[in-house]
């Protein structure tokens, strides 16, 4: 997540492929972070960067400069090695680039209207997409060799979703998944779904990537709001869970499993139940929606990610198993929080701070 105003003193946020680690950049330079231990990993202060990417916990870097330095420009890539503390490659373009991702094999570069994707390891350019304006840079990506996709806005005036298979090279789908044009999407890890969320903010919904087929709407709340930043859990032994924030300062979690079993266990068979449409039923059962009210300051732009989840007990008599997630979040006044969220089998939550510290006076 990029940061277009300059009122925050971090400028720049990004968590790895497995949540393990994550960047952050200011006006001076840029600090890579252990998420389990909070430990400042490596810190270059050279200038200001708006893109900061890590490849998992290598010392392989992708940075792009903010162009607040006459040597940092906006429209250059460098893929940088912090071992040695030396620029192994760079690629410059004609405009600024907006957004960066990466895996073991691929290196994807979103611009304003084009994105490129590259050979990682040879830097070989294998395909040019064609987009439609995209100012934020938004664009989701799921790691997975196996089913690696980059998703990108299709529409300026609604919010519709290009998905491209980035190992095979070629368009997946497009899904049309709000009216309103699109303030965030991300892919899980595993290439499994997508989730989206609009200018609008009070609905999430949730596709399966390999049909293009809508499973899950979420209210996240009655009245507007921006939704900063979404992320899938890791986990592919529990529960699928979906976190999001928003600029009201709330931490909303949606529990994908208990909604398949809320519409296995014949939510349908309420008397509202069979009167709504599915879409419309979905919406409305707030059993799988658990939010944490002033988690953050409100208004301040934050990112978020599940970065573990650990099973507490299993009950025989249902499908749904009970589990505990660590929620991590950083905003960009310099801060990380990591919330413990528990749930029982009865969808009873709690909401317990774990840590807190000052990423702009950490030091190694």
């Amino acid at each position: 997540m990029s940061n277009q105003s300059s009122s925050y003193p971090v400028f720049f946020v990004s968590f790895n492929q497995d949540n393990s680690g994550f960047a952050l950049s200011t006006k001076d330079g840029f600090k890579i972070f252990d998420s389990s231990t909070g430990r400042l990993c490596y810190e270059r202060a050279v200038g200001a960067f708006s893109i900061v990417e890590m490849l998992y916990s290598s010392s392989l870097l992708a940075i792009v400069g903010a162009g607040e330095q006459p040597s940092l420009s906006p429209r250059r890539l460098c893929l940088f090695n912090t071992t040695t503390g030396t620029a192994l490659r760079e690629l410059n373009f004609l405009t600024s680039i907006l957004a960066v991702r990466l895996n073991k094999k691929r290196l994807v570069i979103v611009l304003r209207e084009k994105t490129y994707i590259y050979d990682a390891n040879t830097l070989a350019i294998l395909d040019t997409i064609d987009t439609v304006p995209n100012l934020k840079g938004l664009c989701a990506f799921s790691p997975s060799l196996n089913a690696c996709f980059l998703a990108v806005p299709a529409s300026t005036t609604k919010g519709s979703v290009l998905v491209y298979n980035v190992m095979e090279l070629h368009s997946h789908c497009e899904i049309d998944a709000h009216q309103a044009p699109l303030a965030a999407i991300v892919l899980s890890s595993n290439g499994m779904y997508i989730a989206t969320a609009s200018e609008q903010g009070t609905i999430i919904r949730v596709f399966l990537v390999s049909e293009a087929t809508k499973s899950y709407s979420f209210r996240r709340g009655t009245y507007p709001s921006t939704i900063f930043s979404l992320s899938f859990g890791q986990s592919m032994q529990f529960q699928d869970i979906l976190v999001a924030t928003s600029s009201s300062g709330s931490l909303h979690v949606f529990s994908l499993g208990f909604a398949i079993n809320q519409r296995r266990g014949g939510r349908t068979s309420s008397i509202l139940g069979s009167i709504l449409p599915e879409s419309v039923n979905e919406v409305l059962d707030p059993a799988d929606h658990h939010v944490l009210r002033n988690a953050f300051p409100a208004g301040v732009k934050s990112s978020a990610v599940v970065r573990k989840v650990d099973n507490v007990s299993a009950s025989s008599s249902s499908e749904f198993l009970a589990y505990r997630a660590s929620v991590s979040v950083i905003t960009y006044n310099g801060y990380f929080v990591e919330y413990i969220f528990s749930i029982n089998n009865c969808c009873e939550s709690t909401w317990t701070l774990d840590r807190e510290f000052n990423l702009l006076t950490k030091r190694a």
